[in-house]
């Protein structure tokens, strides 16, 4: 029978959220159709705004749920997502987050592409996006399941109905959307779990919670060492490099804002956590055969109904109108997770896919509906997969896995040294960290293993065989970039050998500045990145030695530094002219036809000043869209 009250509570709730995401969307100014408006909601995401939808990077259905199955199965101390997301926003402020921001990203996959090329950092969009997609499908799962236990409706319903409200929003108002929402929908999760607790400990069937009484902590034996840290880098450092937390990272005011967000969500996530570890404890210590699920399942509860708890609790443990609360928290959480993911899917995609290897003529117009389309299509296929693919979880934890082992170290390696990096290590890197990982196996996934590592109790590996991949992964992108910059810098191997481009065999649209050493690459002329004069010190967005990338794909001057831009160019401009009169009378002085191939050499010397000072001084307006070259 469907219950009518909770049919109600779902569309007051679903029309609030549809409300302020469609509120949010006209916040946008007047670039509102631009890159940066509805990707990165203009860089003006404020403290407060920024705080909640930082938090909600992880703080979702998934994450809730999670974390009330995981107290009920294994303890609190196997539940260590709460602890580990929460350092992964730590390390992430830390490692990354001021670097990013500093140089003007608009994606995770900028970097990449900076280092590695356009096409190979579309190679590495494979893993990003499956995490994405994979971790919105599990998410809206996980919706559906809970609403059909509460309400008592058609899960593909929920899933659906669930699914349009968040793509719908987020196509009209992108990354301001998405960050609004947020804010009610943290609410939500706090205030609706926070309330059914207090009915849930009073109930009849729950006994006390304390650890003496009932063991809701757990326990850890040595021999599970190994896993327990594996587990725990994987969600430390495997959750850093997502589109989903670099999108709100780019979008604030300021580098330093950026980290202060970072380290704030940090304690949100371990707050947001605590109603779902309560939940977990009282579903521990209850008595189910005194419910009115009495009946309907197995008692003690099977692996499948853990997975359920946390709407069980609701369910039969509060009264209706409280169960409805909490109803609105989980489908809030759900939404809060579903909506930046397939935001950032899509704007890696229109961006970096799309703008960068396909279409690098493509207007802001076309863009903009590029991810218009992309926003639905991800949407579509995180909501098909979460109705048709009954292994939704055993996907994500493979794509987190990969997340982890291929994209980490090679994030770590273009942030922070990326003088020691090339395509060839990068290529490399991909190849060994993916084979690595699933020579491991994926039971959840029925993926046998074709490496048995030390421990391998016939059922899981209990080495922390995913760090492993992930150091062999970074060694690899180190190394490999070593051994091809020597053969090829050493002339062991001929420069046409260099297929990949990137250590001596350099295209000939790269123009080198004279005596800065940078390889800098003009676009055309409607892109947005803008390559400036390398004879004074204006701020450039790519700079390495071994020439393996090119123009920064995020560079984008602000508007306090086109005066100084300007000025900088000017003097350029101003420094060439002088240096061609003093050729110019070294020329005239010189009768002797001795000295004509000194004035040859001169005046070539000037005409190639001349042709390099035009094809480097172009500067780019806020928008990119307007360009004056000199």
């Amino acid at each position: 029978m469907i219950n009518i009250g909770g049919i109600v509570a779902i569309v007051v709730f679903y029309l609030l959220i549809l409300f302020v995401g469609i509120w949010a969307a006209k916040k946008k100014g007047n670039g509102g159709e631009s890159e940066e408006e509805v990707m990165l909601a203009g860089r003006n995401i404020g403290l407060f705004v920024g705080i909640f939808t930082m938090t909600a990077t992880w703080v979702g259905g998934g994450y809730i749920s999670g974390t009330a199955e995981e107290i009920f199965g294994k303890g609190l101390i196997w539940c260590q997502a709460p602890f580990g997301y929460a350092l992964s926003l730590v390390f992430g402020g830390l490692l990354f987050a001021n670097k990013m921001r500093e140089q003007g990203y608009v994606t995770m996959l900028d970097p990449f592409q900076d280092a590695f090329g356009e096409r190979m950092g579309g190679m590495l969009f494979i893993p990003a996006l499956c995490g994405e997609v994979f971790w919105s499908a599990a998410t809206l799962a996980a919706l559906g399941a809970t609403i059909s236990v509460i309400v008592d409706i058609d899960v593909n319903i929920s899933v659906v109905l669930s699914a349009c409200i968040a793509i719908f929003y987020t196509l009209f108002g992108g990354l301001y959307s998405v960050a609004y929402t947020d804010v009610i929908q943290l609410f939500f999760i706090f205030f609706g779990l926070w309330v059914s607790i207090p009915f849930a400990l009073t109930n009849p069937a729950v006994s006390s919670i304390s650890p003496s009484h009932v063991d809701w902590v757990g326990t850890l034996e040595p021999k599970y060492y190994g896993q327990y840290f594996d587990y725990g880098m994987l969600l430390i450092f495997g959750g850093i490099p997502w589109q989903a937390y670099f999108q709100r990272v780019l979008s604030s005011k300021s580098a330093s804002r950026a980290q202060i967000l970072s380290y704030v969500a940090a304690i949100g996530c371990v707050i947001m956590a605590l109603p779902s570890v309560l939940i977990g404890a009282v579903a521990k210590a209850t008595d189910w055969n005194q419910t009115d699920f009495r009946g309907k399942g197995n008692i003690p509860l099977d692996d499948e109904q853990a997975r359920m708890v946390l709407p069980m609790v609701l369910q039969y443990l509060t009264p209706a109108y409280i169960s409805f609360c909490g109803l609105g928290a989980v489908s809030a959480a759900t939404m809060s997770s579903a909506d930046s993911s397939v935001l950032g899917a899509s704007s890696m995609f229109a961006r970096n896919v799309y703008r960068l290897i396909f279409r690098p003529r493509a207007s802001e117009h076309e863009i903009m509906w590029v991810m218009r389309i992309s926003i639905f299509v991800t949407g579509a296929m995180a909501t098909t997969m979460a109705l048709t693919v009954h292994t939704i979880y055993g996907l994500w934890y493979l794509c987190s896995d990969l997340v982890y082992v291929i994209l980490f170290p090679q994030l770590l390696m273009v942030v922070h040294f990326k003088p020691y990096c090339n395509t060839y290590g990068s290529v490399a890197s991909y190849i060994i960290g993916f084979l690595a990982r699933v020579s491991g196996g994926e039971p959840l996934m029925n993926l046998k293993p074709f490496i048995y590592y030390p421990g391998w109790n016939g059922t899981e590996q209990l080495f922390p065989f995913r760090t492993l991949a992930m150091f062999l992964s970074l060694i690899s992108v180190i190394a490999f970039s070593m051994l091809t910059r020597y053969l090829f810098e050493s002339g062991k191997l001929p420069p046409s050998w260099d297929i990949l481009r990137c250590v001596v065999n350099i295209p000939e649209d790269v123009v080198r500045v004279s005596g800065s050493g940078d390889e800098l690459e003009p676009h055309d002329a409607m892109g947005e990145m803008a390559v400036m004069t390398g004879l004074a010190d204006v701020r450039k967005y790519s700079a390495t030695d071994e020439m393996n990338g090119r123009v920064n794909p995020a560079l984008n001057l602000g508007s306090d530094s086109d005066e100084e831009a300007s000025q900088q160019l000017a003097s350029s401009v101003a420094q060439r002219a002088k240096l061609q009169q003093q050729l110019s009378i070294g020329a005239n002085s010189i009768d002797s036809p001795s000295h004509r191939p000194m004035i040859n050499r001169k005046a070539n010397m000037s005409s190639a000043i001349g042709s390099g000072s035009a094809a480097a001084a172009v500067v780019a307006n806020n928008t990119g869209d307007k360009q004056t070259t000199l």
